[in-house]
């Protein structure tokens, strides 16, 4: 999408914010800057009945994509900060910038850290012909072939991407990637040996369990999951210290008032604290994490640093 069209939808969106707060609409939004159905609004989904009844107001969920997120998300910037309109964010919600981007706003000053909904975590997967069976056993293949290996991702940025160049360079490895559209080509190429290695989120991990043509061999979180007690994570299976998680979360645009912002993250927390909430997450391979204010703060500001660092020592950039 060029400059001129992002800067028309931008505009044609924040005309259309205007318009609904002249005719006075009591709607509150949570809004997720990418296509409908996809992994950023699965978590909103998934608390928006419950966070409804404990704030006592109506939410919706709308989806407005363009221009890699930066649409909707500069929309939620120059929203009303009055607690009625937030964004669905996650990791990722750095990354622009990080390439050098201009994405009309940024990413930590116009925005308040509200609520955190839970952290997801990513395994590793090869193709089954590949001599490897643990992390460590690949890192080994890996230097022993230096540039050999491929790794697909869903497209440049994208938080497969991150994930694999982070380990790459964790490991001290040399690998080439290869970008696709979305997660399920790079995983459908993988599968056929068309690509070696991918890093794909835990969600819907259960389809690939199944599949005598992938091998998985690590898990990045910190420790085994509850679901997947069988995986073992990076650290005890070749990479002491490695994780990677993106964490869900909801922000506000910058202004609104730390009353408005202590309520809504209380909510939330109760929310995903209740059994059929958490559960609900952990079907879509995320782990409900409810941290206070200024903890989602530091997790915020933690990880922007990571991402950063990730994207510039990765040299990662949009083109």
């Amino acid at each position: 999408m060029n400059r001129r069209k992002i800067v028309l939808t931008a505009l044609l969106a924040a005309a259309t914010d205007a318009l609904w707060a002249q005719a006075g609409t009591a709607v509150s939004r949570i809004v997720v800057p990418f296509a409908a159905g996809g992994a950023r609004e699965m978590p909103a989904r998934a608390i928006q009945q419950e966070l409804g009844r404990e704030l006592g107001q109506s939410w919706i969920i709308e989806a407005r994509p363009g221009a890699g997120g930066a649409i909707g998300t500069a929309a939620v910037a120059h929203a009303a900060p009055d607690g009625r309109t937030l964004l669905m964010a996650a990791s990722s919600h750095f990354v622009t910038a990080a390439m050098g981007a201009r994405p009309f706003y940024d990413p930590v000053k116009e925005f308040i850290p509200v609520a955190n909904i839970g952290n997801q975590s990513y395994i590793l997967m090869v193709n089954a012909a590949l001599p490897v069976k643990t992390v460590a056993e690949f890192i080994r293949y890996a230097k022993s072939n230096p540039g050999v290996l491929n790794y697909n991702s869903a497209g440049v940025g994208s938080s497969t991407h991150l994930a694999m160049a982070y380990f790459a360079r964790s490991a001290d490895i040399e690998m080439q990637h290869v970008p696709y559209k979305g997660t399920q080509e790079a995983v459908t190429d993988v599968t056929g040996g068309r690509g070696q290695a991918v890093i794909v989120p835990t969600a819907g991990v259960g389809l690939y369990l199944q599949e005598s043509r992938l091998r998985i061999i690590g898990l990045s979180a910190a420790k085994r999951s509850a679901l997947l007690p069988q995986i073992a994570t990076f650290s005890e299976s070749g990479l002491p210290g490695f994780t990677f998680e993106s964490w869900f979360g909801l922000l506000a645009p910058a202004g609104t008032p730390a009353g408005t912002v202590e309520r809504i993250n209380a909510a939330v927390n109760k929310v995903i604290s209740v059994r059929e909430v958490h559960e609900r997450l952990q079907q879509l391979g995320i782990e409900s994490t409810p941290l206070n204010v200024e903890g989602f703060n530091k997790l915020f500001l933690a990880d922007r640093e990571l991402m950063t660092r990730i994207v510039k020592e990765s040299g990662i950039t949009r083109d």
